[in-house]
Formats: C-alpha cells, structure tokens, sequence
C-alpha cells in the first residue's frame, strides 16, 4: 500500500479512536451512561432526532460518521502539511495543540451548528476539555505521524518535541 495511504489510514484511526474514547469516558463520567449516548448524538448530525429513538444501526450510523469526521481532519492536515512545514518545523507539539484547536473550532463553530444536533449547553469546564480533546487526541498523533510520513518522503526535518 502506498506510504501516504497507510500514514493517513493510521492516524485517523489512531486519532478516531483516542478522540472517541475520551469521549466515552467524559460522557460516562458526566452522566453515568454507556457509549450508546454519544454514538446516537454524532448521528442525530444527520438524523436529527430519529437517531435516539432508532435502533442499533444509529449506533453504527454514528461510529462511521466519527470516523469518517477523524479522517477528514486527518486527509486535511497531510494535505496543508507541505505548506505549513516551516512553522510545523519549529515544535510537533504546538503544530498538533494548533492543530487540534483549528479542528476544534471548526466543528463547534461550523459542523455541528450546521447539522442537525440537539442543542448542547456546556459550561466552561466542557469547552476547554472538549478543545483539549482535540488537541491531544487528533492534533497530536496526526501531526506526529504526518511529520514522520513528510520526513521519510521528502527529506524534510521532523519538526522538534518541546524542550529539545
């Protein structure tokens, strides 16, 4: 398989699946519930309501909208790579916070307000684990890899771990 394919394949998973069981586990902490709750939620997206009264295949419907959700930010970030390579090269980690944060941004601010999810109040504390979420569990891993496909492919320097 192609080198490009197989670094994008597993950073999205990796990212998918950090992302989701953090998720998981802030959703069972908060109210005590099973990840039914947050995988009927990503499918309400498109289903609206009908995703918390359907059956299991809205369960599913949401497992692959969150990953197909965690490959495109990942599709997209090895796609700006090439031209932010020179501010990525001055520390992976920033690269990846910056990263998640965009991504962050992007579905709390467009996604989710463009579909069809229920209304969520979050308070403070929400907000910011939510953006770190993102910045750890997507930003992180797929600037990681992403750094190191770019560095085996073309030569260019992985960009540095903080305090090196």
């Amino acid at each position: 398989m192609n080198k490009l394919y197989s670094s994008i394949i597993k950073a999205g998973l990796l990212a998918g699946t950090l992302d989701i069981l953090a998720a998981i586990n802030s959703y069972y902490l908060r109210r005590g519930r099973g990840p039914e709750g947050v995988f009927r939620y990503i499918a309400s997206g498109a289903f609206g309501s009908k995703a918390f009264t359907g059956g299991g295949e809205m369960i599913v419907a949401g497992i692959i909208f969150h990953y197909l959700i965690a490959f495109g930010f990942t599709i997209l970030f090895f796609a700006v790579y090439p031209k932010v390579k020179r501010i990525a090269a001055i520390n992976i980690v920033i690269t990846g916070f910056v990263y998640g944060l965009i991504a962050w941004l992007l579905m709390n601010l467009l996604v989710v307000p463009l579909s069809n999810t229920p209304p969520v109040k979050q308070d403070l504390t929400q907000v910011i684990t939510g953006m770190l979420f993102l910045m750890v569990f997507i930003g992180l891993p797929v600037a990681f890899i992403a750094g190191k496909y770019f560095k085996r492919s073309n030569g260019a320097t992985q960009p540095p771990i903080a305090g090196e």
